[in-house]
């Protein structure tokens, strides 16, 4: 271990597998440790022997939930948007040839205690029950207007500055009622609270193009595809591509202890008495906690179902968003399931996971609006993370330290964390213009 290298990377979670990928692939020498047994960090997928060892104490879990090995059940559920950051990154590092991908079937919002189909066109807008007539209209009109958007048209901007004007600003010139706007801001744009309303309007319309963009791309039912075997394939695949160019990787390795200078650099990282030296240090909170201030709390429930979850259309695969409106929150309720279909559970059984971020000490009560929306449950589990955010100046001590992964159900604010880290690492912007068409998931059940 007594070699020099350019980073090394602490834990193979998500972030730190892409990041560990991308910096070999750029020609650095890349040693990466993880103090677990197993790839995947906060981010793996747990057998039911694991699941049950990690939140029953036991590893005997009931027989009739079927075998254990047909389970992979994500730790940090979330779904990959077709056209999204994480898709572009796959394909720019040819990483797609190590997976196989499936969309998802249903995309859904929940109002007033029901759940409907999330409208993402102009066509769809006009089907859509979760408006009156009028309101319709409307919608359709800021559907066009969001279409036809392209910055580098400014016949198409009909005389709006979106890098000046409020996302509020726009909704209003368009008269859009207030559960309209929450459809549009939290299941569409993907925000998880109202705060995007006073901010510039581009980024909140660019979203929603993704995400009619990446509707129309398998013609599914959502605009999400997700990996057979479930998510814990992404961080293996990222860690294949870096041996491919070079990196080396070293699991099971206690106590990785960061080592600085007199000046507080980093400049290696000690396991069982040796020492690798290291220019850079890439790592999850985990390993560098007295430079990370904790931020908040992802809470989580993990329920074992044998049904689809009701007025889903019988959905294999679904994301069910709860804007925290609906709820008297102050941010969003997501809810994820996937199933067989997608090889994370024996034939007929489901996987569902609702996620929040935690604002009460009461996991149970907090997420049972999600939970209510489930139908008869098998099992279900309860955990609770810590969220935190690093604190350091990378300048000084060479620490590039990723934040917690969120409650979201997708994958793009993980992604603009990954891509940030990449240039404050390398003083590089990665392009990241590629050929879409390079995925491909199957759109069957």
């Amino acid at each position: 271990m007594d070699e020099e290298y350019d980073v090394i990377v602490l834990g193979t979670g998500l972030k730190e597998c892409i990041l560990s990928g991308l910096l070999s692939v750029d020609g650095l020498k890349v040693l990466h440790m993880d103090r677990n047994d197993y790839y995947g960090g906060e981010s793996s997928s747990l057998n039911l022997t694991q699941l049950w060892k990690r939140f029953r104490g036991s590893d005997t879990p009931q027989e009739n939930l079927g075998a254990s090995r047909e389970y992979n059940v994500d730790m940090i559920p979330k779904f990959i948007m077709a056209n999204g950051l994480l898709v572009q990154t796959l394909i720019h590092t040819d990483v797609t040839k190590y997976l196989n991908f499936k969309a998802v079937d249903g995309s859904f919002v929940y109002k007033k205690g029901k759940i409907y189909k999330v409208p993402a066109t102009d066509v769809e807008a006009l089907k859509s029950p979760l408006m009156g007539l009028f309101e319709k209209r409307r919608a359709r009109k800021f559907f066009i207007y969001v279409q036809d958007y392209d910055e580098k048209d400014p016949k198409s901007h009909e005389g709006l500055d979106l890098s000046k004007v409020t996302a509020r600003e726009i909704i209003s010139k368009y008269g859009l009622e207030d559960d309209t706007i929450d459809f549009i801001g939290h299941a569409l744009a993907l925000h998880n609270d109202d705060d995007y309303l006073d901010q510039p309007a581009i980024d909140f319309v660019k979203r929603i193009k993704l995400y009619a963009e990446s509707l129309a791309r398998f013609q599914g039912g959502s605009p999400y595809i997700y990996p057979l075997y479930g998510l814990g394939e992404l961080p293996q695949a990222f860690a294949r591509l870096s041996a491919v160019y070079g990196g080396t990787y070293m699991l099971n390795k206690p106590e990785c202890k960061v080592e600085f200078d007199g000046s507080g650099k980093a400049i290696g990282v000690t396991s069982a008495g040796e020492t690798a030296k290291c220019k850079k240090v890439v790592c999850d909170p985990s390993y560098l906690s007295d430079k990370v201030k904790k931020v908040g709390k992802v809470t989580r429930a993990v329920c074992i179902m044998s049904h689809p979850i009701p007025d889903t259309n019988d959905a294999h695969s679904v994301q069910i968003i709860l804007p925290q409106k609906q709820l008297g929150r102050k941010s969003d309720m997501y809810l994820f399931c996937c199933s067989y279909a997608h090889n994370v559970a024996p034939k007929g059984k489901y996987i569902a996971f609702v996620s929040a971020e935690a604002e009460t000490d009461n996991p149970e009560e907090e997420l049972k609006p999600g939970i209510e929306l489930l139908g008869p449950i098998d099992e279900i589990f309860y955990h609770s993370y810590d969220t935190y955010v690093p604190t350091n100046n990378q300048e000084e001590d060479n620490c590039f330290i990723s934040a917690t992964y969120d409650a979201t159900t997708h994958f793009e604010s993980t992604v603009v964390d990954v891509l940030d880290m990449y240039t404050k690492i390398t003083g590089k912007t990665l392009d990241l213009s590629v050929d879409l068409s390079a995925a491909s998931a199957t759109a069957e059940n």
